[in-house]
């Protein structure tokens, strides 16, 4: 029952995802209108010229190990956010170093599978995202890329890619080819399981993702992909086949162009505030641990933590889209700082969050938000609460998992009827970090994860 109802959760914070494009105001100004094209970057198609989205889906990749499985499959929850700092695209993220309309030279991580069996991945947990320089090249609708990187430890590799977008009518298609060099010590570590010696090599990969537009913002998702491992590599004791297919089936929510000539009609209980300009939040909360799963938290069966760890977190929104499928629901892309305070089963550690999260705005007197929230957390260490879950369990810990987040709140203007505070909303979140029950390598096969029960104030501006 567990296992059900954190997968209705999780497709529920899925589900109100999305929505039409943050359309900007005209300016009057003809003036001001041509600076503004001049310092807007310059996009060759509607998916580049994108600045959010959200998905999930199944990864099934080829094992290339002299193993008896053959396969491996992954449930891979996707971001997309963009502006002029920083972009995250699904399994790889960057930060502007320097960059123009056509160049960019960015601080790089990229996601690295190793598509070992399932019953493995969580003691080995080698997959991880590794870090690097990356240089990007534009070009109407080309792209090209070289990266250097390396994990963890210092096993350094590199690759160079190129790859096209094609959109026409509900199509968009991205055919790419890359090739990565990966020193004697990756493929020594990697391929030989540090049991044989072998030289670097080049592997080469090729393939297409797809993305179908089905309606208003939601998307169907495709991949399939091909790589082919150096000779020396794939001789190993170690190895059984050359070559490697992966392919990836899921759906997404995206800005829907199809109705860009237009401005969406849905209808709004009432603004956020009265304020014109309200795309931005701060959220400050506090909150408790529980041992309590996601289901009796929803049950109001919440346990109390007899070591009273607890949290403290800020989270900066800013606003994507106020409507989805028509409907008033906003989208925020929300960052999040997180700190969690000692006590006498663990020491102070922090944790990061990003996450895109929905509000649905409702009145029953003054007026109240449902929200939420999907995202990506990784913490310095893994909290009390959480090891000792996964302990009982036997689960390996996994630094990296998904994140939820679900909130009511009420606004403080209305319920005092007053017009200083109409920006100021007060409410109730679960903070929820968990490795979506085994289905994901990226998460660490694990099932479990922890709980906390805040209270917040955010104030729009």
């Amino acid at each position: 029952m567990k296992n059900y109802s954190l997968l209705i959760a999780t497709s529920l914070s899925l589900t109100l995802y999305s929505g039409l494009i943050f359309s900007s105001e005209h300016s009057d100004a003809d003036e001001m209108n041509q600076t503004d094209e001049k310092m807007a970057p310059i996009y060759a198609t509607q998916f580049q010229s994108e600045n959010w989205g959200l998905g999930i889906g199944i990864r099934r990749g080829d094992i290339p190990y002299a193993v008896d499985d053959d396969e491996v499959h992954d449930v891979l929850p996707l971001i997309k956010y963009r502006n002029d700092y920083f972009f995250i695209n699904g399994m790889e993220a960057g930060v502007h170093l320097w960059s123009n309309d056509e160049h960019q030279v960015n601080a790089y991580t990229r996601f690295r599978f190793v598509d070992i069996p399932q019953e493995l991945q969580n003691k080995s947990q080698s997959q991880a995202f590794d870090f690097g320089l990356q240089y990007r090249f534009f070009h109407d609708a080309w792209e090209s890329d070289i990266a250097f990187m390396s994990d963890s430890n210092k096993h350094s590799y590199g690759y160079a890619r190129t790859q096209y977008h094609w959109e026409h009518g509900d199509w968009y298609l991205n055919p790419y080819a890359e090739f990565h060099w990966k020193s004697a010590e990756f493929n020594q570590h990697y391929y030989g399981l540090d049991q044989y010696d072998v030289d670097g090599g080049i592997e080469f990969n090729a393939g297409i993702k797809a993305r179908y537009h089905l309606y208003s913002n939601l998307y169907l998702l495709g991949q399939f992909g091909v790589g082919r491992i150096d000779d020396e590599t794939a001789n190993l004791p170690t190895m059984d086949t050359q070559y490697q297919y992966e392919s990836f089936l899921g759906f997404g929510f995206f800005p829907d162009f199809s109705n860009k000539s237009t401005k969406s009609k849905a209808t709004k209980v009432k603004p956020v505030s009265s304020s014109s300009s309200d795309d931005e939040f701060l959220r400050i909360a506090h909150g408790w641990a529980t041992p309590s799963n996601l289901n009796e938290i929803l049950s109001w069966q919440t346990r109390t933590d007899p070591y009273n760890n607890q949290l403290t977190s800020i989270f900066y929104g800013t606003r994507l889209t106020e409507s989805l499928f028509n409907f008033p629901i906003e989208l925020y892309f929300t960052p999040g700082a997180v700190w969690h305070h000692d006590s006498e089963v663990q020491s102070n550690l922090a944790e990061g969050v990003i996450a895109i999260k929905a509000f649905y705005t409702f009145e029953f007197g003054p007026r109240w938000r449902l929200g939420v929230a999907e995202g990506l957390s990784y913490v310095s260490s893994v909290t009390h609460i959480e090891g000792s879950e996964l302990d009982e369990k036997g689960y390996k810990p996994s630094k990296l998992l998904n994140y939820l987040d679900f909130s009511l709140d009420l606004n403080m203007g209305d319920l005092f009827n007053s017009s200083s505070l109409d920006n100021m909303w007060m409410g109730y979140s679960i903070h929820h970090r968990s490795g979506i029950y085994e289905k994901s390598s990226a998460f660490g096969r694990i099932g479990g994860g922890s709980n906390y029960q805040t209270l917040y104030l955010q104030w729009h501006f």
